[in-house]
């Protein structure tokens, strides 16, 4: 008895980055602000490109606020997601021609959202990562981090809490 050929890991990359670029690519204001994702694995890092229109105070300058939260948000909503399709896009479930025909599930929705602001964000790219926390039917939770030229000195972080979208629906 002989086993299956696995798939080209070329194919496997491809149906990754497909599934993450239509994930994202349903969000407009994802595209407005700039934020693209890094994908090694299952692990996503939000990418925030830097631009000056993303400045809040001049005088400093430093990020404006509400962009920070915005994009410590949109990445724990496309990590979430990406987490809940995961297994679907491994295992082939979900194929390119169901992609462009957009059959993905519906985003979560925001319950609350707690940013910590830990210091100013400087003007240059700030990078983001998600951690969902507990994931059920109904519910998740996640927290997220920002930073820019170090890990180790986060600019924000947050904790959110989604209601999950019915999967009958």
């Amino acid at each position: 008895m002989s086993r299956p050929q696995p798939e080209p890991m070329q194919v496997v990359k491809q149906r990754r980055d497909a599934a993450l670029a239509a994930l994202a690519g349903r969000v407009p204001y994802i595209r407005f602000i700039n934020i693209s994702f890094d994908r090694r694995g299952d692990e996503l890092t939000g990418v925030l490109n830097f631009d000056e229109k993303l400045i809040g105070n001049p005088e400093l300058p430093a990020l404006h606020g509400g962009v920070t939260a915005a994009f410590l948000e949109v990445t724990s909503i496309i990590t979430l997601s990406w987490t809940v399709l995961w297994e679907d896009v491994e295992t082939g479930a979900l194929t390119q021609e169901a992609l462009e025909k957009g059959a993905l599930p519906r985003l979560p929705k925001t319950i609350d959202f707690t940013v910590d602001y830990l210091r100013s964000g400087l003007p240059r790219d700030a990078y983001a990562r998600a951690y969902v926390t507990r994931s059920g039917r109904r519910y998740a939770s996640v927290r997220a981090e920002a930073w820019q030229d170090n890990h180790d000195r986060p600019i924000a972080q947050a904790h959110a809490h989604f209601l999950m979208p019915r999967k009958d629906v």
